[in-house]
């Protein structure tokens, strides 16, 4: 099972590894292998929350995320955004663009540099909006009850989420104005260029999470429907049509994971600068680092692992509130990279810890009768 699952990633490690050691000693061998466990550790919160998504999905779309997702993810994010960056930020054709990572990698990184506040905008609101959509939602289990009741009952309020994230945007971006302008930095002239990018990013996720969610709720609705029909022996032939439906709603879905995907490659593209600047390397390692999202995503989900520890859910989305958070900050202060990431494991493993501690009482009280006391107390 093991194997089956994290086949693809150990080869693609060995192959990435060795192309490493061809293409610039033992000294790039080192360099992929730091980029390859600082992109697993600062995406592991991804593969806990794709978990959740691709499990909705049957076998033939876990295949397709795993092969023309796996495309995208490590072709497109990894090699050709970085690329993208240069391209927009210094209005280079992406011919040039390539040329200049090759061959003047200082200018390179540093166009990538001065592109950062707009990415970290964009990939911070979208990430915002998923953390604050979740935190209002009332949900059965609750991790942080005493913190997610009160959150559950405000989100009751019409588009709170929206209003609270473009008020977030908003003061990111006056006080990004005023920090560079005070300090006549390079970035004194991109506070309205903040703000747009924002404002992109929170479009996007209301577009590709309102057509996923809509689709997903019309699979349901034909799903139910179809059942009522079987219970009464009245077949009229909708099963066909739920499949095509169910085919729309797995697309949206898909889309869905891979813009995601792109959100949390952010921190880790940008994270890589800080380790080489030579884009080569920077698309093995993060390349390699992706291989084991996917297949990490996949195991959680065949494993049933989000069905065993409920909280794991909760860990990945509260490390996404972080991450965001950390995005907007880093738009006029530097993080650390293995800041970002060791927030986001300590706060999984919190929800494991914490999801093991319930299984051990529920295990204790003999069932499921004192779930709803074990939820109420549970990781606080």
């Amino acid at each position: 099972m093991l194997l089956k699952t994290f086949g693809w990633s150990f080869a693609v490690t060995a192959l990435g590894l060795v192309a490493a050691v061809f293409y610039g000693g033992w000294t790039a061998f080192g360099i992929v292998a730091i980029l390859s466990i600082l992109e697993i550790s600062l995406s592991f919160d991804n593969a806990v929350v794709n978990a959740g998504i691709l499990k909705k999905m049957n076998a033939f779309w876990q295949k397709i995320f795993l092969t023309i997702g796996i495309l995208i993810a490590v072709f497109g994010m990894r090699l050709v955004f970085p690329v993208v960056i240069v391209a927009i930020s210094a209005q280079l054709g992406p011919i040039e663009a390539v040329d200049l990572a090759l061959t003047d990698k200082d200018r390179y990184q540093e166009l990538v540099t001065d592109a950062h506040p707009s990415i970290a905008a964009f990939g911070g609101m979208f990430l915002l909006m998923i953390f604050l959509d979740f935190i209002f939602e009332d949900r059965d289990i609750k991790w942080l009850a005493w913190l997610e009741r009160p959150l559950a009952k405000l989100g009751k309020v019409d588009m709170l989420s929206v209003c609270i994230a473009l008020i977030v945007l908003l003061v990111s971006a006056i006080t990004f104005g005023a920090h560079a302008h005070q300090h006549g930095g390079a970035h004194a002239d991109k506070a309205e260029t903040v703000l747009l990018a924002g404002i992109a990013g929170l479009i996007t996720y209301m577009i590709v999470g309102g057509l996923s969610g809509y689709f997903e709720d019309k699979l349901e609705e034909e799903e139910e429907r179809e059942h009522e029909e079987e219970e009464e022996a009245a077949r009229t032939g909708k099963p066909k049509s739920a499949v095509k439906l169910a085919g729309k709603a797995a697309f949206f879905m898909f889309l869905y994971l891979e813009v995601l995907d792109a959100s949390f490659s952010f921190d880790g593209v940008i994270g890589a600068f800080a380790i080489t600047n030579d884009i080569v390397l920077m698309a093995l390692g993060l390349g390699i680092g992706a291989m084991y999202v996917r297949s990490l995503t996949v195991y959680l989900v065949r494993q049933g692992t989000l069905d065993d520890y409920v909280y794991l859910e909760h860990g990945a989305h509260y490390a996404i509130g972080a991450l965001s958070i950390i995005l907007l900050v880093t738009i006029q202060y530097e993080i650390h990279e293995v800041i970002t990431g060791l927030v986001g494991v300590a706060l999984i493993a919190w929800s494991f810890w914490s999801s093991v501690r319930r299984n051990k009482r529920l295990a204790a009280a003999g069932g499921d009768g004192d779930e709803a006391k074990a939820e109420v107390s549970s990781g606080v």
